[in-house]
């Protein structure tokens, strides 16, 4: 069963920006859309490519290095060359701590 764990402060995180955090041993990538946070797996499923230092346009994600597209929100892909989705993560705000469930 996912546990949350407390991976950074609202404050951290700018709307329309990422952050990588890493949580017991898996590396995430954290946005911030219009005040909204969302948590995706930081790898890209065509080649790993860090999605956490890909470009953010509104609720898409595309990745630095083959420019595979996602929706920050799902995970779902919506660009080639990537195929599968990517790990979505559940994430809550408590205060101004961000949780994410893994």
């Amino acid at each position: 069963m996912a546990e949350f764990v407390k991976v950074a402060s609202t404050n951290e995180i700018a709307p329309g920006q990422c952050l990588l955090v890493t949580v017991k041993g898996t590396d995430i990538a954290l946005f911030n859309v219009d005040g909204n946070f969302f948590a995706l797996s930081n790898a890209c499923t065509h080649e790993e490519g860090p999605l956490a230092e890909g470009e953010i346009s509104g609720h898409e994600v595309i990745c630095p290095w083959h420019g595979a597209r996602f929706d920050i929100r799902t995970g779902e892909v919506l660009g080639p060359p990537a195929y599968d989705a990517v790990t979505c993560y559940e994430v809550r705000v408590s205060g101004r701590d961000i949780e994410v469930a893994v």
